[in-house]
């Protein structure tokens, strides 16, 4: 049986970062993953370009049962920290909207980084490597049989990540030896994740595929979420409808503002004043895609002139326009989802280090806990500043 002093199970985000962390601090390090490729994940993120990390990092981008648990990693290994490593890489970056920083050329790049710092830490990452039975022996140390070797450590660290983009290898491995450890798991899901129509709404919406426009977005418990929102073939998407959708239940509506920042009564009423004559179908295309207006208004209404709507029209137009309610059929699920929601709860571990309360030398880091963050790069920052606390403590 070979012993090493910390094995950390999957060679994502969270694990190489741990991996490194913990390497650095003279520990024999070894990574597990069945994957072929290390950093899967990373690899397909942000278009190809991987948003690594957002210059604007709060407590409050993060959804957790316990909303004070992420503060402590967040605090002592912060975006700006992720930067500085990625600067010294020299890997060049931009910053897009939200303060979301992407890499100019490739993610791969990070993937790079990443083994690079665990080379240089003498951390070992073996892939292709199918993870069978675990267990405690009596000592403490942890057996972990694998298809090729049995391992022994002193520290486990589970970075499994959750079942989000199972074509990636995803798997509830995590959840399942939370479980068999006696700790609790919360219920999963999809997180971050286009909308689809109900079926009578797909004949009407599925010929707008393509179409985006700005909005406004709000989920039934108040949150709201100002960004692009897309129409596809199955239903819908965008940044609004993704950061939304990790504060949606099923059975819920969400509102719709199509004109954010406009006053869609005051708005008509001015062209009103100007051009009484000109028909609402040219009205409302001078805001929103032809295509958008003739799918949510009735063709004899967008055929009126101005002057030839009555109040009771005009107040309908403006609710229509600034709080269309609508209720979705579901999402695509795990397939296209970017987080998984729910998972190990954080009850069960220490916000400082992420070992488990009850069974000392066990860890747990990254989207395998009921830690999910908004889009634009917080997610990964949970990975980076969990993987550097367990990296701290194993």
């Amino acid at each position: 049986m070979k012993h090493h002093d910390v094995i950390i199970i999957g060679a994502g985000a969270a694990g190489l970062m741990c991996a490194a962390t913990a390497g650095y601090r003279g520990r024999d390090v070894l990574v597990l993953d069945a994957a072929k490729q290390a950093g899967k994940k990373i690899l397909i993120s942000g278009g190809g370009r991987c948003n690594f990390t957002n210059q604007k990092v709060e407590p409050n981008n993060f959804i957790c049962g316990n909303g004070h648990f992420v503060k402590s990693a967040l605090a002592r290994y912060r975006s700006s920290d992720f930067i500085d490593l990625v600067e010294r890489h020299g890997i060049e970056y931009h910053e897009r909207d939200h303060g979301q920083l992407f890499c100019n050329d490739s993610a791969k790049e990070i993937v790079t980084m990443l083994l690079t710092e665990c080379e240089w830490a003498g951390a070992k990452v073996k892939l292709r490597t199918e993870i069978g039975k675990i267990t405690q022996a009596d000592s403490g140390k942890f057996e972990i049989a694998t298809d090729k070797d049995v391992y022994s450590c002193d520290s486990l660290v589970v970075a499994t990540g959750g079942l989000s983009m199972p074509k990636l290898g995803a798997s509830p491995l995590g959840y399942h030896l939370a479980e068999q450890f006696g700790l609790k798991v919360l219920p999963t899901y999809a997180g971050l994740v286009p909308f689809t129509w109900q079926p009578e709404q797909k004949l009407k919406f599925e010929p707008l595929s393509g179409i985006a426009v700005p909005s406004t977005i709000t989920a039934k418990d108040g949150t709201q979420f100002s960004e692009a929102l897309l129409f596809t073939h199955r239903g819908l998407s965008g940044p609004a409808i993704l950061q939304i959708s990790n504060f949606w239940k099923p059975g819920e509506t969400i509102k719709i503002n199509l004109l954010p920042g406009i006053d869609a009564r005051a708005a008509i009423e001015l062209v009103l004043a100007n051009h009484p004559k000109q028909n609402l179908r040219n009205t409302l295309g001078h805001w929103l895609p032809k295509r958008l207006v003739e799918a949510l208004f009735d063709e004899a209404l967008l055929n009126k002139a101005l002057n030839q709507l009555i109040h009771k029209e005009l107040e309908q137009l403006a609710v229509d326009l600034e709080s269309w309610e609508i209720m979705m059929n579901g999402t695509e699920g795990y397939r296209t989802a970017e987080v998984t929601l729910g998972g190990l709860d954080t009850d069960e571990l220490s916000s400082k280090t992420m070992e488990t309360k009850s069974v000392p030398g066990l860890f747990f880091i990254g989207e395998v806990m009921d830690v999910s963050g908004w889009l634009g790069g917080f997610n990964f920052q949970w990975a980076w500043s969990s993987g550097v606390a367990a990296g701290q403590a194993v």
